[in-house]
This record gives structure tokens, C-alpha cells and sequence, in this order.
């Protein structure tokens, strides 16, 4: 989880001001009693009223709890407020815990139209606690990640730029990137191919 810390901490410094304004505004709304403080029965009732239900899930809120002191504060909601813009409220499929870390995803489900990716954690994985279709192939988060770009430079380059697009509204559905999203270009466009960003 330390890792996902330093991530959301550089995510915010690196925020504008306007959004830093939207994340304060957000703990304000969820801090219902004005106590400074979010309650797990603040953050729920928040999350289920936003219909951000996926984000509800206990291991969550222990998660984000870095003091274990049954609430958090505005750094530690920070965190929730990176998570819910980066989409990394994962829960392991078999033992239903918040994937802070490393995790492995079925390979066929992730690169197929599936609504689910199949993702476990790592002990799930190991100790084969789990239950999914014959044949699965598991890769970790990484590997996925490094296979996913791989796949798509050897794409003809019309499919390349196409991924691209799509990738490049999938930020900005998620609400991760700045009004600049011009940072992924098409590749075989002249444009150059690492100029990456999601601020």
C-alpha cells in the first residue's frame, strides 16, 4: 500500500489547483459531521450515495486507514481520491482483498471483451485458491502491462493509432488526465511515440 501512497502523493502535488479544490470539496461532502475526520459509516453512506459502490468494500477503508485509527484523515483520503481517479479499487476475486500491490489477472480475460478481468492476489494465486475457466493463463500486473504495449506496437499501424484513441478516451473518461490529453499521439502520424501523460 506504500507504494500506492507515494503515487497518489505525487499525483496530488501534481494536480491543478482547481482539481486539489474538487478533492477538498470531496472530503468535505464525505465528512458529513464537519468533525475533519471520515467515519467507515461516512464513507460508505458517501460511496453508495455516488453509486460508487465498488469502492465500498471494507479492505478499502482498512487500506486507506494508514493510522488504524477508524477514520481518515484528509492525506489518507487523498489516497481514496487517486484511487477512484487512477480506477485501482481492485479486490482479489477469491479472497475479496483491496489489491494494494502486485496481483495476477487471468491473461485470456484481460485481452478479451470480458466484463471482468479475474484479477487474485499473489497468496490466492500461489496457494491456487481460487476458481476460474479451464485453461487459464495468470500474468501479473506488470507483465500484462509490458504485453499490452507490446501487442499494440506490433499492430499495423491504423490499429496502433486506433488503441490509442481508445486509450487515450479511457483517461479521459477517468478523469485522469489534463485538458492537454494530446500527450499519447498516434504512432506512424509523425508524432513522437513517448510522449505519455496522464496529468
Amino acid at each position: 500500500m506504500e507504494e500506492i501512497r507515494r503515487a497518489a502523493g505525487a499525483y496530488y502535488k501534481h494536480l491543478p489547483e482547481n482539481k486539489k479544490e474538487q478533492a477538498r470539496k470531496t472530503f468535505n461532502a464525505m465528512d458529513k459531521n464537519g468533525d475533519g475526520k471520515i467515519s467507515v459509516r461516512e464513507y460508505v453512506d458517501y460511496l453508495n450515495e455516488n453509486k460508487a459502490t465498488d469502492f465500498t468494500h471494507q479492505s478499502i477503508f482498512s487500506a486507506l486507514d494508514k493510522d488504524s485509527n477508524g477514520s481518515l484523515d484528509f492525506d489518507e483520503a487523498t489516497v481514496l481520491y487517486y484511487i477512484m481517479q487512477s480506477g485501482r479499487a481492485i479486490i482479489c476475486q477469491s479472497c475479496k482483498t483491496f489489491l494494494a500491490g502486485a496481483y495476477f489477472s487471468c491473461s485470456e480475460c484481460f485481452f478479451n471483451d470480458s466484463v471482468s478481468t479475474y484479477e487474485i492476489c499473489c497468496e490466492c494465486y500461489g496457494d491456487k485458491k481460487f476458481t476460474h475457466h479451464d485453461g487459464a493463463i495468470f500474468c501479473d500486473n506488470y507483465t500484462l502491462l509490458c504485453q499490452s504495449r507490446s501487442a499494440t506496437q506490433a499492430a499495423p499501424t491504423k490499429k496502433q493509432t486506433m488503441v490509442l484513441n481508445v486509450v487515450k478516451k479511457g483517461l479521459q473518461v477517468a478523469g485522469i488526465t489534463s485538458s492537454d490529453v494530446g500527450g499519447i499521439t498516434g504512432i506512424g502520424d509523425g508524432e513522437s511515440r513517448s510522449n505519455c501523460s496522464i496529468m
